[in-house]
């Protein structure tokens, strides 16, 4: 009889914690049960003895098996404590929004692969490989019929109500009579030259409106890698105060110009107090003091040679030196016009900059920011698997 067999695992499991009558107890009922099955009692008195066995093991015993839910959802619920204390003191994960820090850190990239010279997409093991360990995706479209550019629409879901996952998108487009869908697009990309969201794929994608495209052309074809996943240490400003060259993470609230409610990750340069200029040879000073690649934590960012390049470390421009390569920043570098140009942060504030300075929307532009506003410093990056990951980006 099960309910005899489960009441007696129950007594052995728990017969050290039980008292000697509740034992005796449980064991004579269980007896009783046993005799009334095997001397051939009615039902009725079986099912009596039944239920006065079930009353005392209720009594005396814990019967684990009716709290398992409850236990699960325990479990769960400190589980998620345990998540979200973690998150918010610890190690905060983060996907690098934008490439205003490459090519220390990168967001999202597209490569024209017809650059290359009509680089072939791998098989699809390759592909699969690339997507879960590099973070790479490929597209590609052959045009059907022939016919200009005729219409983008913005992007879409993929499925309706996934609308507020940037990356579960689609974009279509029409080339003469035909329409095209390329699927799991970007959800964002970099956009220093202000083309229209629902252009920047196809934009670097290299498909032009002025472009007549025959039948069997290749439309587009290319690589997209992911923006690099990071764990921002949340835990070290809690004893310490951010120090010069760190690259920190901050939200943008109370931040002049800047969009709220987001984070930013960006090299601190400039403490509260302290004057701070961009020299015309791409060098920022400090309380006159001229930072170079000896100064810890701009290593790589001033071991430049040539001209500024997007995407390569450049050392930090002000808007003369920009003109002079024939580059307007125009806005981006309003706070330092020339290399005579001082900036003084403010008490209580911080002015970052961004490695890619060609690309960087960063204090040359909206001055400094609260320190409050900093809650962390760039740990690890932790996928995609490649030379960035790891701690090596410090």
């Amino acid at each position: 009889m099960e309910l005899r067999r489960h009441i007696r695992r129950l007594l052995r499991a728990q017969s050290d914690r039980l008292p000697p009558e509740g034992n005796a107890e449980v064991a004579a009922t269980l007896a009783a049960l046993e005799a009334a099955w095997t001397s051939g009692a009615s039902p009725a008195d079986v099912r009596a003895q039944m239920r006065a066995t079930q009353e005392l093991a209720d009594r005396w015993l814990v019967d684990s098996s009716k709290s398992r839910v409850r236990e699960s959802f325990e479990m769960v619920w400190v589980a998620l404590i345990i998540v979200l204390a973690l998150r918010s003191f610890v190690a905060q994960p983060m996907t690098i929004p934008t490439g205003s820090m490459q090519p220390t850190l990168f967001g999202i990239t597209l490569t024209d692969l017809r650059e290359g010279g009509d680089t072939a997409i791998p098989g699809l093991s390759a592909r699969l490989a690339d997507r879960w360990l590099r973070g790479r995706t490929y597209h590609r479209v052959v045009a059907r019929s022939g016919g200009y550019l005729r219409r983008v629409p913005p992007p879409e879901p993929v499925v309706p109500f996934l609308g507020v996952f940037p990356s579960l998108q689609k974009q279509r487009f029409q080339i003469g009579e035909s329409w095209y869908t390329v699927w799991l697009t970007p959800g964002e990309l970099p956009n220093p030259l202000g083309v229209k969201p629902e252009h920047a794929f196809l934009f670097y994608a290299g498909v032009r409106p002025d472009r007549l495209y025959r039948s069997n052309d290749l439309v587009l074809q290319v690589a997209v890698d992911a923006g690099d996943h990071i764990l921002v240490d949340r835990l070290s400003y809690n004893f310490r105060r951010p120090r010069r060259g760190e690259i920190v993470v901050f939200q943008t609230h109370d931040v002049p110009e800047m969009p709220g409610g987001t984070y930013y990750i960006k090299r601190l340069v400039g403490l509260a107090g302290e004057r701070v200029r961009i020299g015309n040879d791409r060098h920022v000073s400090v309380n006159s003091q001229r930072l170079d690649a000896t100064t810890p934590h701009f290593e790589n960012v001033y071991t430049f040679s040539g001209p500024p390049r997007d995407s390569h470390y450049s050392g930090h421009l002000n808007e003369l030196a920009a003109r002079r390569y024939g580059l307007r920043l125009g806005s981006l570098v309003k706070q330092f016009p020339n290399g005579s140009a001082e900036f003084t942060v403010r008490p209580g504030h911080y002015l970052v900059l961004g490695d890619n300075t060609v690309g960087s929307v960063d204090s040359r532009q909206w001055g400094d920011l609260p320190q409050e506003n900093v809650g962390g410093r760039f740990g690890l990056v932790y996928w995609p698997l490649g030379r960035r990951f790891g701690w090596g980006q410090r």
